[in-house]
């Protein structure tokens, strides 16, 4: 038997993604046994993006860099039951939050999950933590890794910052399938510190998302979420969290899906005496994903649409980003065929809103290409994209972005 001092500095390629490169296999995997059974695995990718906005103040500069992500993940398992995942890093990181000496908030990396898991059978698993197996659709499921469009659709990540940290929850969930039925479903906390952390409720106006702060936490301190998923074609791994936004023809994929958010007392009222009263914030969608080879020498279809229905509370809107309303949205891209190792992907992406505060719409769309030189491990984007959220003027973005993830 090979010692484990040797094993653990082995690199094995045995995991291979198929929409990613062939070059880079199944990446910085490290078996710990000869047969594999404990191991663990690292992932770091980097997302870099020159942007160029039309619609800025006349002594701000149109054109700006940043990180849009910087990410460490690492999952490892000592036997097929039982899994442990840590996964930290920072977004967004530009001039205008870089600090002196690298210490200020957004300079820090902070924890996005870490969770363990417990599995029920082959298929099937329980775990708890601050975790990713949320509900609503596959857009709010959606790994940073492979998105076909620039960045992921951003009302699909319905919760962020309102009731999670970034996208993630603390609490249980369980997940698993049933031939070619996929499950994921999730007790979760609120959080108290969100987005609204300063606000409250005007007599008679609209609602806040503030019902932990300021109902408490045993009538408003728990949401509940799920999707489910049946896959027409072939199966996709439900191994970790995250949904793959394009195969690049790696697989042929069709799956029908819905899910939903339900907060019991998530947003507060306050009526005209000031009595402040909770409702429940409900978000539901049903989407479909299409993801297939085409013709000879590589080419690919992928397809998606999602129709989203959100109820955070009467009126409700934050920004340019929540409201309640409707959302509906569908991206299409195709793989130009070729022999050579470098993919070109041009793609498309549209967007409709209702919103109910404003009696009025927001609509969005973008165009753009993707250049893979090495699949997804590493690639470069550009895609024009424009937004018209109701009466305002619309703002246009042209942005390069260059990742590797390794």
């Amino acid at each position: 038997m090979k010692k484990l001092s040797y094993l653990a500095l082995l690199l094995l390629t045995t995991m291979a993604f198929s929409q990613g490169s062939p070059d880079y296999g199944g990446g910085l995997k490290v078996n710990i046994n000869e047969e594999g059974s404990k191991y663990f695995r690292i992932i770091s990718w980097a997302q870099v993006q020159a942007q160029y906005t039309d619609d800025v103040p006349e002594t701000d500069s149109k054109l700006n860099f940043n990180v849009r992500r910087a990410r460490v993940l690492m999952y490892a398992q000592i036997n097929k039951n039982f899994l442990i995942l840590t996964h930290f890093g920072l977004n967004s990181l530009n001039a205008n939050n870089l600090t002196p000496t690298g210490k200020g908030e957004s300079s820090q990396f902070f924890l996005h999950d870490v969770w363990t898991q417990y599995s029920l059978g082959k298929e099937h698993a329980i775990g708890g933590g601050l975790h990713y197996w949320n509900g609503i659709s596959r857009l709010n499921n959606q790994s940073t890794l492979n998105i076909m469009t620039l960045d992921n659709q951003r009302q699909a990540w319905a919760t962020l910052g309102l009731s999670d940290q970034f996208a993630r929850h603390i609490g249980f969930y369980a997940k698993g399938a049933i031939d070619k039925f996929q499950y994921r479903v999730s007790i979760n906390e609120a959080m108290t510190n969100n987005l609204q952390a300063a606000t409250v409720p005007v007599s008679g106006g609209a609602a806040t998302y503030t019902g932990r702060r300021l109902l408490g936490s045993r009538d408003a301190g728990k949401n509940f979420a799920g999707y489910f998923e049946y896959a027409l074609k072939d199966s996709e791994s439900n191994f970790l969290p995250y949904k793959v936004g394009t195969y690049l023809g790696g697989k042929k994929v069709f799956n029908v899906g819905a899910g939903f958010f339900v907060h019991p007392s998530g947003s507060v009222v306050a009526d005209a005496s000031g009595n402040l009263s909770g409702q429940d914030v409900k978000i539901l969608a049903a989407d479909v994903f299409y993801d297939v080879p085409m013709g000879s020498n590589g080419g690919a279809l992928t397809a998606y649409a999602l129709f989203q229905n959100n109820d955070y509370g009467k009126d409700f809107t934050l920004g340019t980003t929540y409201e309640t309303g409707t959302l509906l949205h569908g991206h299409v891209g195709y793989v130009v065929p070729s022999k050579k190792t470098t993919k070109i992907q041009p793609y498309v992406s549209y967007d409709a809103r209702k919103i109910d505060a404003l009696n009025d719409n927001a609509n969005q769309y973008g165009v753009g290409t993707n250049f893979y030189f090495s699949g997804h491990n590493s690639k470069i984007t550009l895609e024009y994209q424009s937004l018209k959220y109701a009466s305002n003027k619309a703002v246009n973005t042209l942005t390069v972005q260059a990742m590797i993830y390794l």
